[in-house]
């Protein structure tokens, strides 16, 4: 089984789209999404320079045009698995059929300008926390009134808040770890983006969508989007959103998944999967000399699309703030409907938390003990033949 993967803001390099230039059509096609988008995608993408392809405005389309583009280039008819990194989300919801290549771009040239201008609003940074323990991690992260914007796996985690926060972060990192200040605007996928969610909010009613054709997996909780709605929401929601990229390899890593393809600009994504998934063979599609290696993946790795094997892993969420307490269940044990998994101990009492549907409990994402925000998934399941 092979997965497409779309890289995120961040993934860019002055002149990476400067090869695929040579490929029939792709002049063209950058031409016209670049009138979709509201900038020149060429110019960016080969001339422009770090710092111009730094902003989010320019960078979001510009990533998103770009996988797209080398996408065509590809047989993804026996492809099974698509997930993108934060804005890379758009770009494999098109290949999941779920927009056009047109409304992709789009979108991102909205989200970009939308994320842009709410980074003006207040001095917020980002930065990269490398190793560590987790718990510990995370802990101190919070400590620094910083959010979680990214829990990539492999022992990334990307902290984001206001910039003293960050600076505190960089100067008395966890231990063990290192943390490695990055060149952002502002503060992505937390609250700082909250007037980008509502102008994209504003927008999703009047985006045509179709259901995903292959499994689409969502930066939210790792888990495969059902519907094109379902799939909008989401990507909207995302904005002020941790990314869990951690659950998207998870599932990856469940549904068996040994073979992966990063569509351009790649390296960021693969070098991931090398260590959180073991075994499974990659290929960065960094330039077209790229292609015949890919191709040949997708033709020893490859399988029917369609929506089948399905992904019916859902997650069950944390419905306050507080502090997790698990039932008495086994990861692999069944749970009827409206069974409770455990509850979330407030100042103001209990909350209980229960499966709406009848499920095999698959995988616990918190612990005993923990502390958990309103929203937090507290565990993956996998409803029973028959539930939607």
């Amino acid at each position: 089984m092979i997965a497409l993967l779309a890289p995120g803001q961040g993934a860019q390099t002055p002149g990476f789209l400067t090869p695929w230039l040579d490929l029939p059509r792709v002049a063209a096609r950058l031409r016209w999404l670049s009138a979709l988008a509201g900038c020149d995608l060429i110019a960016q993408g080969t001339t422009g320079t770090a710092e111009e392809i730094r902003d989010t405005a320019v960078t979001q389309p510009l990533l998103v045009a770009a996988g797209l583009v080398a996408a065509e280039h590809l047989d993804i008819e026996d492809v099974t698995v698509v997930a993108g990194h934060s804005v890379g989300e758009l770009t494999a919801a098109a290949l999941a059929g779920v927009l056009t290549p047109e409304a992709a771009v789009t979108l991102a040239a909205a989200r970009g300008r939308e994320m842009a201008a709410a980074c003006g609003q207040a001095d917020t940074s980002m930065a990269a926390v490398l190793g560590g323990d987790p718990e510990e991690v995370l802990a101190t992260i919070e400590s620094y009134g910083l959010s979680p914007a990214n829990r990539n796996g492999a022992g990334q985690v990307v902290a984001a808040g206001p910039t003293e926060g960050v600076r505190r972060l960089v100067a008395e990192p966890p231990a063990k770890a290192r943390v490695i200040a990055l060149q952002v605007a502002g503060a992505f996928h937390t609250k700082y983006m909250a007037a980008a969610e509502e102008a994209l909010e504003a927008l999703a009613d009047g985006v045509t969508t179709d259901d995903p054709v292959r499994l689409l997996l969502s930066n939210a909780d790792g888990t495969a989007v059902a519907t094109g709605s379902q799939t909008i929401k989401r990507l909207v929601a995302q904005v002020t959103s941790t990314v869990r990229w951690d659950l998207c390899q998870a599932t990856m890593r469940d549904l068996g998944v040994t073979a992966a393809i990063e569509l351009p600009p790649a390296g960021t994504l693969t070098g991931l999967a090398k260590r959180e998934l073991k075994g499974v063979e990659v290929v960065s599609l960094k330039t077209p000399e790229d292609l015949a290696a890919a191709r040949d993946l997708i033709g020893r790795h490859g399988g029917p699309a369609g929506v089948e094997p399905s992904v019916s892993f859902r997650v069950v969420v944390s419905p306050a703030a507080g502090t997790f307490a698990p039932c008495d269940i086994a990861e692999g044990d069944s749970v009827p409907a409206g069974a409770a998994v455990g509850q979330v101990m407030t100042r103001q009492g209990p909350h209980e938390v229960a499966a709406s549907y009848p499920a095999v409990l698959a995988e616990w994402l918190v612990t005993d003990g923990d502390p958990v925000a309103p929203g937090q998934p507290l565990a993956r399941l996998h409803p029973l033949a028959g539930t939607r």
